[in-house]
């Protein structure tokens, strides 16, 4: 199995501006790569450290073994930020951080269904107890359906003969697996589009994984949850690696950290900012990082503080 290698790890870090008695909510947990990080720097601080799998959390509660801070593990979804604080008795935190990539294990793992390079049934739940499952939505949604989600969640620009293709298959017998929908993608794509760098399937996968997880939906409920949830002077940091996440993370940091043309700039509105952008421009992986790690090429982080 391939180690999993935490993406923009110093620079994340860095960000998030660690105070050592502070209190710090991993809500990507997968195997602690950030938690680990976040730890060193404290003493006598608490960091919670939120997934909704299972796996991840043997492997982080391994990994996170420590002296004299307190480490809480809690197996949930991260857009129930606010309940898991509430149970926990805590009111505001100094940092939170979000990795919305998924973790090299989950993609190595055969029988998750994440990986276009393995064939597995197509499953893709980052929450093995929920009921939909990629398979559901290849044999099931409509064509128009299908269409939607290749192309808003993963920018597919032959998403309409792909739509077609898998419909055409399923009358036959159900599309089952990852390697029959790989085969359907490159049935349905051009020989110039095939030969070009990188997978065929990516974007289908993609796709499909985002729309499994509801991760969009879920994403924007999140930060709400997150930015209220912040000390003055906490940090939010997000590393994104979909345009559709870092248009969502983008909009929604832009919005509280403006007053002219927002919700803000409203007659009744107190003209007073709580949030400020700690970076303008997403910060970018190093030539060095996507060299050593292809994974964090499209991985964008972006910071906001509580003012």
């Amino acid at each position: 199995m391939e180690k999993h290698i935490p993406v923009l790890l110093k620079e994340t870090i860095e960000g998030l501006n660690i105070k050592k008695d502070g209190t710090y909510v991993d809500l990507t947990l997968g195997r602690g790569g950030h938690s680990r990080e976040i730890l060193k720097r404290l003493h006598h601080g608490t960091l919670i450290g939120v997934d909704q799998d299972e796996e991840a959390i043997r492997e982080s509660k391994e990994n996170l073994k420590t002296s004299d801070s307190q480490v809480i593990i809690v197996k949930s979804n991260f857009v129930k930020l606010n309940e898991i604080l509430k149970t926990l008795k805590i009111d505001k935190v100094d940092g939170i951080m979000m990795d919305l990539g998924v973790s090299s294990p989950q993609f190595d793992e055969e029988e998750r269904g994440f990986s276009y390079r393995k064939d597995s049934i197509l499953d893709m739940r980052m929450d093995r107890d929920q009921e939909l499952t990629a398979k559901a939505i290849i044999n099931e949604y409509s064509i128009e359906d299908l269409c939607k989600i290749f192309r808003e969640y993963g920018d597919e620009r032959f998403a309409y003969p792909i739509a077609k293709n898998i419909i055409k298959a399923r009358t036959n017998k159900s599309v089952s697996t990852t390697s029959e929908l790989v085969e359907i993608i490159k049935k349905s794509k051009p020989a110039k589009e095939l030969a070009k760098s990188g997978h065929p399937a990516k974007q289908v996968f993609q796709a499909l994984r985002i729309a499994v997880n509801d991760e969009l939906n879920v994403l924007t409920k999140t930060l709400g949850e997150a930015v209220e949830g912040l000390k003055v002077g906490g940090r939010l940091a997000v590393i994104t690696f979909h345009s559709g996440e870092d248009r969502i993370v983008k909009n929604i940091f832009n919005e509280l950290t403006k007053v002219e043309g927002n919700r803000l700039n409203l007659p009744d509105a107190p003209l007073e900012i709580h949030y400020a952008l700690i970076n303008r421009h997403p910060i970018a992986p190093s030539e060095e990082e996507v060299e050593i790690n292809h994974r964090s090429k499209s991985a964008k982080l972006r910071i906001i503080e509580r003012i």
